[in-house]
């Protein structure tokens, strides 16, 4: 017997399974025949009319359906878009610097299969460098792109300790192997001879011509080091060095591993005050080109005398620098070249420096 027995009897019993549920309402409506006759349905109300029959309501009855949750329709997947498309991506990777692209690839490993994607490094070098496709490259653009663009110059792998500081100038393209070093940005009015040795001609004119430069891509910088004729640090004297290298020079195994060497190709001594300290690198095709007159237009880009900044000036086949000077006795001008260690000795590094004397 329990506690309150009434009540338990008001109470329906909650059937404990589906099946449970259909004997009951079974049951329920024999009993309504029973009383009756008519059938009862828990869920239909029953009205009556002015004649005592009853009727059924017309209210629709309401089946049983999960809750869910609204979603906006901003946050629906839309068929005919998709989030990781790769042409897409690839089109906006075209337009990141090298540190976003590096960030973008971190992402996933979708973003990083896509960044590994060469075209995408080869369209940013060509666009940061403003200069055309070569014929042909020896690495992948994404090592070259790393090589160019991560802060590292000559100076970093040799003579780190007398590095004062360097600015890059740009890029230019050899598309033959002939070039002309020259101290002057004045053109001599006959050109040295490619038989002619460039010690000699260096002496007497301050020019020489290389004829076995490697053709594509190269990189110019300016260098200010530390006067190389002591080893003193608290010396005051500096050396400016126009400083250009073939785009894959810092991924050739000869020259990480100081194999390759610069060689001394001539020294001239300008043994009386000198107002400016120039030095220029010219591809001999191109030498009469419009885009090369502008680099040797100097009025137009050495700025003021008494202005003490350094000047440079690039082209596409041309890259030349400026730099005023304080009253000096003169100057000593060195060409260097680095060759590789290969059987044709290909030029894929020029250096040309100006040390007060």
């Amino acid at each position: 017997m329990g506690l309150w027995p009434s009540r338990h009897r008001l109470l329906p019993r909650v059937p404990a399974s589906l099946e449970e549920s259909k004997d009951l309402g079974k049951r329920e409506r024999q009993v309504g025949e029973e009383e009756g006759g008519e059938e009862m349905h828990p869920s239909r109300k029953r009205e009556k009319g002015g004649d005592g029959a009853i009727r059924r309501s017309k209210k629709r009855e309401r089946m049983i359906s999960s809750c869910t949750s609204p979603h906006p329709n901003f946050l629906a997947r839309h068929s005919s878009f998709n989030w990781y498309e790769v042409d897409i991506w690839t089109e906006v990777a075209k337009y990141l610097e090298g540190k976003d692209l590096v960030r973008l690839g971190m992402a996933n490993r979708w973003f990083h299969h896509l960044t590994m994607e060469d075209s995408i490094w080869k369209y940013a070098f060509l666009r940061d460098l403003q200069v055309p496709p070569p014929r042909h490259v020896s690495f992948t653009w994404k090592q070259l792109y790393s090589a160019a663009f991560d802060g590292s110059h000559s100076y970093c792998f040799r003579q780190q300790e007398k590095h004062i500081d360097w600015m890059r100038i740009g890029g230019f393209v050899l598309e033959t192997p002939s070039v002309l070093m020259t101290e002057k940005l004045v053109l001599p009015k006959k050109l040295p001879k490619p038989e002619e040795e460039p010690g000699r001609t260096i002496q007497t004119s301050g020019t020489c011509v290389l004829t076995n430069a490697r053709t594509g891509i190269w990189l110019a910088d300016l260098q200010l080091v530390r006067c190389p004729v002591c080893n003193l640090n608290t010396c005051e004297g500096t050396m400016q060095v126009l400083d250009a290298r073939h785009v894959a020079l810092f991924l050739e195994e000869g020259y990480r591993n100081g194999s390759w060497e610069y060689e001394d190709i001539g020294i001239h001594r300008i043994e009386k005050p000198s107002d400016t300290a120039t030095g220029g690198i010219f591809e001999i095709k191109y030498l009469t080109s419009p885009c090369t007159a502008g680099v040797l237009d100097v009025k137009s880009w050495i700025g003021q005398p008494s202005d003490w900044q350094p000047k440079a000036r690039l082209c596409l086949h041309a890259v030349a620098v400026n730099t005023n000077l304080q009253p000096n006795e003169g100057l000593q001008v060195k060409f260097q070249a680095m060759r590789n260690s290969g059987a044709d000795g290909e030029v894929v590094s020029i250096r040309i420096s100006q040390q007060l004397i």
